[in-house]
């Protein structure tokens, strides 16, 4: 069998239900937008250590079962369990403690590479957030998928800034505050 049907060449793919529809429907774009994420997040997978890897693996099944639930979204079995948001919050809550008390505030990110991945995770998972608000506008979507959404990025960010942490760029926080606020000062000029 070969990977191109040709099928899509007029500009219409299939949903997993069967229905037809435009590659320009709101959940088409999902999707993309979702599969966007989930790559950043295999390339951020490449770097993480081993119960990161795992969370981000658990994360990747977690996405595929929400894709499948915008492309069919009557089937019960694509509906995403509320234990799923409560786990990132706890993975959340976990890395927060080990990393003592922070100061809520801009980050230059890039602090390392894996954060760096991880930040590029964080801000497509928003992207994909944005577009399922968009979707549930016109088509039946799961609530807790898009909630999940909402905290995949808050998981993502923590993430990223324990990265920093864990490898000691988040010492270089200082020099970084002076930038952000240099920016911010010729911003407002």
């Amino acid at each position: 069998m070969k990977i191109y049907t040709k099928k899509g060449d007029n500009g219409r793919t299939s949903l997993l239900n069967g229905s037809g529809v435009l590659k320009s429907d709101d959940r088409i774009e999902l999707l993309g937008t979702i599969d966007e994420l989930s790559s950043h997040i295999g390339l951020a997978k490449v770097l993480a250590n081993e119960p990161m890897k795992e969370e981000l693996s658990h994360i990747q099944q977690n996405l595929m079962k929400i894709m499948a639930g915008v492309a069919d979204s009557m089937k019960r079995e694509y509906k995403l369990d509320e234990k799923e948001i409560e786990l990132l919050e706890t993975w959340i809550d976990r890395m927060d403690e080990s990393m003592g008390p922070r100061q809520f505030q801009f980050v230059l990110y890039g602090g390392c590479e894996q954060s760096a991945r991880l930040d590029v995770a964080r801000a497509v998972a928003r992207r994909a957030e944005r577009q399922f608000y968009r979707t549930a506008k016109h088509y039946v979507t799961d609530k807790k998928a898009m909630r999940y959404f909402n905290r995949l990025s808050d998981y993502l960010y923590t993430c990223a800034r324990y990265m920093d942490y864990q490898s000691g760029h988040n010492r270089e926080e200082g020099i970084r505050q002076e930038v952000i606020k240099d920016v911010l000062k010729n911003v407002k000029k």
